[in-house]
């Protein structure tokens, strides 16, 4: 069975990059343009230094520093666990800013490690809706259905993030894991169907064997 570790999210080190995704947008300046040239995502590739759609206003300097340290705050929060109060701080921002994408994404995170898979999931719909041209919500969602054991739509979500951004590394891994699981499946059903089947069980017993390397 595919853990969750294998779709590049919620594992330690990815779970890392989710957030260096939000420290590294918000310490762009924001521009009038509604969207940017794709970047590598997640620690940049798998840190997730992609160049993300910015609100069309122009803040002051005092703006754009405050606004960064109330997301430098609320990772803190995060960090130690104080999910509420995280979430909190995270729902004003994104009242504030509406077309910053950090706060919602980060309350992403907050939600999926409480286990909200849901929860999470309606954010990151949210956020797929409103900035289409981020592959990052369509992976974290691909994430989510996995942990679900919903490969269809896990796979459905990474076909449309590497189709925004065919550079984008972590979602194709997860595709590729994703796919395995659906073969698994498939062979499993064939072995069970016809026990004389000796082929399908040799691939089902290679496939668990792939998707069971640790990331």
């Amino acid at each position: 069975m595919l853990s969750m570790p294998s779709l590049r999210f919620l594992s330690r080190c990815a779970r890392a990059a989710a957030l260096a995704f939000v420290a590294a947008a918000t310490l762009t300046a924001p521009c009038a343009a509604q969207t940017a040239a794709p970047a590598p995502a997640a620690a940049a590739k798998a840190t997730g230094e992609r160049a993300v759609p910015r609100e069309p206003v122009e803040f002051s300097e005092a703006a754009r520093k405050a606004y960064t340290q109330s997301m430098k705050d609320a990772r803190a929060l995060l960090a130690q666990k104080k999910y509420d109060e995280a979430i909190a701080k995270l729902d004003a921002l994104a009242k504030e800013r509406p077309r910053e994408p950090q706060a919602r994404f980060l309350k992403g995170v907050a939600l999926a490690d409480q286990d909200k898979v849901d929860e999470a999931i309606a954010v990151y719909r949210g956020m797929a809706a409103d900035f289409p041209e981020m592959p990052e919500p369509h992976n974290n969602l691909a994430v989510l259905f996995s942990k679900k054991g919903e490969y269809g739509l896990a796979r459905d979500e990474l076909l449309l993030a590497v189709g925004t951004a065919p550079d984008y590394p972590v979602a194709r891994e997860n595709l590729g894991d994703v796919y395995a699981q659906l073969a698994a499946e498939q062979y499993e059903k064939a072995a069970a169907l016809d026990k004389r089947n000796k082929t399908a069980a040799a691939k089902l017993k290679l496939v668990r064997e792939a998707t069971a390397v640790a990331p």
